[in-house]
C-alpha cells in the first residue's frame, strides 16, 4: 500500500516536503558518530563536520539546533568490522541517545548501509567467490532498518544500491510495527570520484576493487532513471540523487516519472571544493554555498543534504 500519510504525519516532514522556496527545514545536516573515540577527528575539507563520540555528537547537535537545523542524517562508524552478522549495538545506542536527549525537536534520518560494518568496505555481504551475495545482504539491510527504527530513528535512508533493498527494509519496518517510519532512498547514486572526504569520515573505503558493480556508471542516464523508478516501485517515500551537482539534469525528470519528492546530496567532494577554494582566496565560501543550493532548488530538488546546513541561518536562509 502506498502510504501518503507518512509524509503528512509530522510537521518536520511536511516542512521538508513543502514544494516552494528554500528554507532551513529543507536542509539536512550529516553527522558522523564513531565508536570508541576519545577526541574529535577532523575531516579534510568539511569544516566543522567531524567524526565524533556519542557525547561529542550530542554537543554538536545542540549547537546545530540553536543554528536552526531541523533535519540530521546520522552515519554510524563502528570499530567492530565483520563479513556478516554485524553488531548493531553501538549504532542503536547512538540513535537512542540522540532521540532521548532531543526528542521531536529534530528529525533523525539514519544512513542504512553495510560499508562501515564490513571488513572489506563494500556495501554488501560477499560470497566465497568474491561476488555480492544478495539475499544475505538484503536480510542484513532489513535488520539494520528495523533496528534503527526501534532505537528511535525517525527515518531510514538506504544508500547501498542493491536490488530489492527498499522493499526488504519496508517489509521489515512494517513487520516491526514501524509503518509510519519513512524511507528516504539514495535512489540514483553514481560511482563517483567526489566521495573522498566522506570515505575518510565513515571509514568506508573498499579494501579491494571498487563499487562500479552496484553504483551507477556516470555515463548512463537510462540506468539512473530506472534506479529511481525501482526505489519508488519498492516503496520509497523520498528519492535522492548523488552526487547532487553532477545529477541536476535528472531531478525534475525523476519527480515527473515517480511523483515522489526528490532531493540532492551535496556530497563531500562538492562541499570540500568550496571550502578549499575559499581557503585559497579563490571564492567567498558562503555566497558560493548559497549559489549551489539555489541551483539545486532551480533544478527541482525538494530537499538538500549538505555539510553546510548549520551555516544556513547565519546566511539568511529562512526558518
Amino acid at each position: 500500500m502506498k502510504r501518503l500519510l507518512r509524509l503528512r504525519s509530522q510537521a518536520l516532514l511536511r516542512e521538508l516536503t513543502a514544494e516552494n522556496g528554500l528554507t532551513l527545514s529543507q536542509l539536512i545536516q550529516p553527522l558522523f558518530v564513531g565508536q570508541g573515540l576519545k577526541e574529535d577527528l577532523p575531516i579534510l575539507g568539511l569544516r566543522d563536520t567531524q567524526r565524533q563520540s556519542v557525547d561529542g555528537t550530542l554537543a554538536r547537535v545542540e549547537k546545530d539546533l540553536e543554528a536552526g537545523v531541523k533535519h540530521f542524517i546520522l552515519f554510524p562508524v563502528p570499530n567492530q568490522k565483520a563479513s556478516h552478522g554485524f553488531s548493531l549495538d553501538f549504532t542503536a545506542n547512538a540513535i537512542s541517545s540522540i532521540k532521548k536527549r532531543f526528542g521531536n525537536s529534530l528529525f533523525l534520518w539514519v544512513d542504512t548501509c553495510l560499508c562501515s560494518y564490513t571488513d572489506h568496505g563494500h556495501c554488501c555481504v560477499m560470497g566465497s567467490d568474491g561476488r555480492i551475495d544478495l539475499e544475505p545482504t538484503l536480510k542484513e539491510l532489513g535488520r539494520l532498518g528495523a533496528t534503527y527504527a526501534q532505537a528511535g530513528a525517525d527515518g531510514i535512508s538506504p544508500s547501498d544500491m542493491m536490488d530489492g533493498r527498499t522493499a526488504k527494509i519496508r517489509e521489515d519496518l512494517d513487520h516491526a510495527g514501524k509503518t509510519m517510519v519513512p524511507i528516504m532512498s539514495y535512489s540514483t547514486k553514481f560511482a563517483s570520484q567526489m566521495y573522498g572526504p566522506f570515505r575518510q569520515a565513515a571509514d568506508s573505503a573498499p579494501q579491494y576493487g571498487d563499487r562500479k558493480g552496484y553504483q551507477i556508471d556516470v555515463r548512463n542516464r537510462t540506468d539512473a532513471l530506472a534506479s529511481s523508478d525501482r526505489c519508488a516501485e519498492e516503496g520509497a517515500d523520498l528519492l535522492m540523487v548523488k552526487p547532487g551537482m553532477t545529477s541536476i539534469d535528472l531531478i525534475r525528470e525523476i519527480y515527473t516519472r515517480t511523483g515522489r519528492p526528490v532531493g540532492a546530496y551535496q556530497v563531500s567532494g562538492e562541499f570540500a571544493s568550496l571550502t578549499l577554494l575559499a581557503e585559497k582566496g579563490l571564492t567567498q565560501f558562503e555566497p558560493a554555498l548559497l549559489e549551489t543550493w539555489n541551483v539545486f532548488k532551480r533544478a527541482g530538488a525538494q530537499y538538500i543534504i549538505t555539510y553546510g546546513a548549520r551555516y544556513a541561518k547565519s546566511m539568511g536562509v529562512a526558518g
